[in-house]
Formats: C-alpha cells, structure tokens, sequence
C-alpha cells in the first residue's frame, strides 16, 4: 500500500481532486457558452432562442443540477456506494456532453445533453465530498478541514480555466467544438479516477444502508411508474398544442419553489418528536434559508444575464488583450482563490464577534451593491458599450458577498437541524441554491416591462432591504438560533 501523500494528505485527495477539477472543468466550460449559444440564431448555428427563454433555461438548468443532489446522495447511501455513483456519475455528465458537441442542426441532442448532465451531476457532486470526508480519521478535524480547502481549491482551478479555453474554442459559432472540450474534460476526470482507484483504499465502495431485494424491487417499481408518469403528462401537454420552452421553465420553477415548502411544512407539523427549541431553531434557519434564496437569485445570473451584457454591451478588451464574453466567466473563480485565505482568516480574528446572520446580511447587501453597479454600467451602455471592467468590478463585490454567505451555509444548516433530519438537512442548503436558480431565471421576464438599468436596481433593493432586514433582527435571530450558547426562546 502506497504511503505517498498529497501536500501532506492521503494520496486518495490527489485522486478525487483531480476528477472533480475536470468535472467542474466540464460543468463551468458548458456554462460559460450555453445561454448564448441557445440565443445565437440558426444562421450563427445556435437555438434561436430569445435571451429571455435563454435565461430562463439556463437558470432552471442549474436549479435541477442542485435539486437532484438529494437523490443522488441516497441512491449512494442505499445502493451504489459513494465510489460506484461518481464514476457512472461522470460517465453520464461526459454522454451528456458528447451529445451536446454532435454537430448537427436538431434541438434533440441539445436537450438530451442537459438531462443527462442533470443526472450524472446529481450522482456524482454529493458523493464525491463525502469520499473526500471519509479520506481522514475519526477525530482528524485539523486535516479534514484543510483537505476540503485543497479540494475547494480544485474546483476553482476548474471553474477558471474552463472557460478561457471552452470559450476560445466556440468562437466563430464552433459551439460544439467549445461542448467536446468539455466532453474531454470529463473523460479525463473519469481517467484518472478510474487509474488512482487504489488510493482511495476502499472509500466510499459499500452503501451505508444497502437495500434489501424487495425494498431493491419496489423502488424500481417506483422510478419506472414516475418515468411513466412524467412521459404520459408531457405527451398530453405537447399534444394540447401549448407546451412552449418558456412555459416549461416556469411549471419547472413552481415545482421547485414547492419543494422547501413542503419539506419544512413536513419538518414542522409532521410528527417528529422536535423538541421547542429544535421547533424555534427551525424558525430562524428557514429565514437565513429565503436570505440565500435571494442571494443566490442574484448571484447565478453570471452565466446568462451578465454572460449577456458581456456580449451586447461591453468592450472586451483587458489590459490591451481581446478577451470574449466566456472569458469572463473566469473572474469570479480567479477572485475566489484570491480572497478565500483572506476572508478564512478574517473569521478567525472576528470569533464570535460577528454572528451567522449578520455574515448572511452583509452578502445581500454586497450581491445588492454588484447590481447597482450593474445599474449604472447599463444606464452608460445606453450610449455605446461600457469597459470590462464594470463586469470585473461587479464580480468582485459579489465574491466579497459568497464568502460571507456559502462557507458559513453548510455549518449553520448542520448546527441548526432537528436531531432526526441531520443528514437530510445538508441537501436542503442545496434547495436554498436551486430555488435561487429558478427564480433568477424567470426575472428575465421582467425586461418586457422596464428598462435594464430599472431592472438591476429591482433586484439589488430586494437584495439590500433583505440583508438590512437581517442586521435588524440579527438579536432575535442569534437567541432563536442559540448561536454561542444563548438559550433558545419561545
């Protein structure tokens, strides 16, 4: 058994950092050229889509990648095993975008494409954290912790590089070329998961809680009938004659909006045995839940809404050099590995001096402020287009806000759950994201009846009123939440 080790850490983190560098490679590479290649028209060999449907695709696109993090952890806890779901993970998101890059004029393979990345992303993002968790000892916190910095730090190198060379490779409408890269990326992810297997020492190869034969049986039973069921409402649907792209978007947007509802209504009535002070905690997270919603509302609009105004609206030339919109896709992640030592040691000194919801105010006051730059940045585009570095100014006050907002995210959604919904209450923090998605989708909408500097500002004074909303009852907050051992009220 080999005692290499990675900067200090077992050489399974080499492994798994690596293939999720390449999936994420894959995922931000195909997300930095998907909302203008469904805009871009036939004769630009794109959909034709209007930049509004485009938005709104792109937005529940990202909602259902999320979304199914929750089954695709179960499917791992109680069939495949962590190990076996990310590698048909990978291989699912990878014909997902080999379909894509199929050179052809059809939608088919398009929309093929993005279910099964979908799926495939959904059985291998969850699973792969929990490998990388399992790595480590019990009681090793110390080198847990750092070992998820080394592996966030993965997933930004992806996130930058991706569409630097993803975009370079679509341009002059070669969009399917830009898809193959990404198709690559995975494979080369799939690669060398599959030939650093040994490292990971048996991580992840067993489910938690294997289902029984008959248990096996009836949930097949269950997916085929769904699967039925979802084809059978969609035939009659399209065979009505109204089925439309935009107006899919929009019942898919609903039916993730009604997901929280009904899992919190059914953590909150439902016969649990929560304690009063697990019912009230509950209370200040589903605040802290709509104050991500909101952020994140704002935040994902990078790879369509600003992805737009890139393109329309701004001189794309950095520092002399001719740039194109993709490329500034790769500010927000080069920010990030900027900033994320920064802010950690910022934590650190502050301690308890500055409380979770104050950390989630200042986010929506800092994606609020992004937006009112985008404001004036559109009001001057008015008379011909804008420098670069309005986008770049924009994505540095926002990564101010994730910092403040995402680490802290997943901490107090496990600090705050009922005893009985520990597990399930990490996928719920994923919820929060995917609702976000959803609805940012939809405010393209919102173009038909104002102006785009009108349009920025709407949804940076929802941001700031929401993050003032929360530095005004941060107190009452923090005693719900029993953050620093303040007792619990009623």
């Amino acid at each position: 058994m080999s005692d290499r080790t990675f900067f200090g850490h077992p050489w399974g983190l080499a492994t798994l950092f690596g293939t999720e560098m390449w999936e994420r490679f894959s995922w931000y590479g195909l997300r930095a050229i998907l909302a203008t290649f469904m805009a871009a028209s036939p004769a630009h060999a794109g959909l034709g889509l209007s930049q509004e449907t485009s938005q709104a695709v792109v937005g529940v696109y990202g909602a259902l990648i999320y979304l199914v993090a929750l089954p695709g952890g179960w499917i791992a806890d109680r069939i495949l095993g962590a190990r076996r779901s990310v590698f048909w993970g990978g291989f699912v998101i990878m014909l997902g975008h080999i379909s894509m890059a199929i050179p052809v004029r059809s939608a088919f393979f398009v929309w093929l494409g993005l279910l099964l990345i979908i799926i495939g992303t959904g059985l291998l993002k969850p699973n792969i954290s929990v490998m990388v968790g399992r790595l480590y000892p019990e009681g090793d916190d110390g080198r847990r912790d750092a070992g998820f910095s080394l592996f966030y730090l993965g997933i930004n190198l992806g996130a930058f590089f991706a569409p630097l060379v993803v975009g370079w490779l679509a341009e002059g409408d070669r969009w399917h070329l830009g898809f193959s890269a990404a198709a690559v990326g995975m494979a080369l992810g799939l690669l060398q998961y599959v030939l650093g297997g040994r490292s990971l020492r048996g991580v992840g190869e067993r489910p938690g809680l294997r289902l029984s034969r008959r248990e096996r049986r009836h949930f097949g039973r269950l997916v085929v009938l769904g699967v039925v069921l979802i084809a059978v409402l969609l035939g009659a649907w399209a065979a009505s004659g109204t089925l439309t792209i935009d107006r899919f978007t929009v019942a898919l947007t609903l039916v993730i909006l009604i997901v929280p509802v009904a899992y919190f209504g059914y953590i909150m009535f439902g016969s649990h045995d929560l304690t009063e002070d697990e019912r009230i905690r509950m209370k200040a997270y589903i605040w802290l839940f709509v104050a991500a919603a909101v952020f994140w509302m704002i935040y994902d609009l990078a790879p369509s809404k600003l992805l737009f105004f890139a393109q329309d609206h701004t001189d794309l030339s950095l520092f002399g050099i001719r740039i194109n919109q993709a490329t500034t896709q790769s500010f927000n992640p080069l920010f990030i590995m900027i900033f994320v030592p920064v802010f950690a040691a910022l934590w650190v000194k502050l301690g308890t001096r500055v409380s979770t919801p104050q950390k989630f105010g200042f986010a929506l006051v800092m994606v609020g402020l992004s937006f009112v730059v985008m404001a004036v940045a559109a009001g001057l585009a008015g008379a011909g287009r804008v420098s670069v570095w309005w986008l770049v100014l924009v994505y540095l006050i926002q990564v101010f806000g994730e910092l403040s907002l995402s680490p802290v995210g997943l901490s107090v959604t496990t600090k705050l759950a009922p005893e009985a919904f520990k597990g399930q209450m990490l996928g719920i923090w994923f919820i929060a994201v995917s609702v976000g998605d959803a609805v940012g989708g939809q405010t393209g909408r919102l173009g038909r009846v104002m102006s785009e500097p009108m349009y920025y500002l709407v949804l940076a004074a929802m941001a700031i009123v929401a993050g003032l909303a929360l530095f005004m009852f941060t107190r009452k907050l923090r005693v719900m939440m029993a953050e620093h051992h303040e007792p619990a009220i009623r």
